[in-house]
């Protein structure tokens, strides 16, 4: 198992910054293990000390993602995201939709109008209307939410 270094201060940091190892305890590479300069907490280091194994000192992928606890495609991703974006493409990045994607500004206009001209009209029937002017499926909830955010917009 990696030798963990106990500064509360950098841990402190690494998990305010969101770049915490989830896996550290997987890291089983001998820089990892004897050094103090090497922290398996820190996750950006682990990326990038994995990818320049393989790249600057020719260790097989499979053996390095052995040593960094880590699976091929996470590997392939890691490198990809480096060869795109450098060293900020190894930071972790939220997954999924960003923000509200189906409900766009001429869809919140049409919720809003309706709501005006019928505030008493559910958001079960505001999908339905939706439905048929725009042809988008939405969920009820998703309409509660852009009602919601329209609310809190409006001073």
């Amino acid at each position: 198992m990696a030798r963990i270094p106990m500064s509360d201060a950098k841990l402190a940091a690494l998990k305010e910054s969101g770049t915490t190892n989830p896996h550290a305890q997987d890291v089983h590479d001998p820089a990892f293990s004897q050094s103090d300069f090497f922290d398996p907490r820190d996750l950006v280091q682990v990326r990038y000390e994995m990818l320049r194994r393989v790249r600057t000192e020719g260790q097989s992928i499979a053996q390095t993602t052995s040593s960094f606890g880590v699976s091929r495609p996470t590997f392939y991703k890691a490198q990809s995201d480096f060869a795109h974006a450098g060293l900020v493409g190894l930071l972790p990045t939220k997954r999924g939709p960003r923000g509200a994607h189906k409900i766009t500004a001429e869809v919140l206009g049409f919720i809003e109008q309706v709501r005006i001209n019928d505030p008493g009209r559910d958001p079960q029937t505001l999908t339905e209307d939706i439905a048929t002017r725009f042809g988008l499926a939405v969920h009820r909830r998703t309409v509660e939410r852009a009602l919601a955010r329209s609310k809190k917009k409006r001073p």
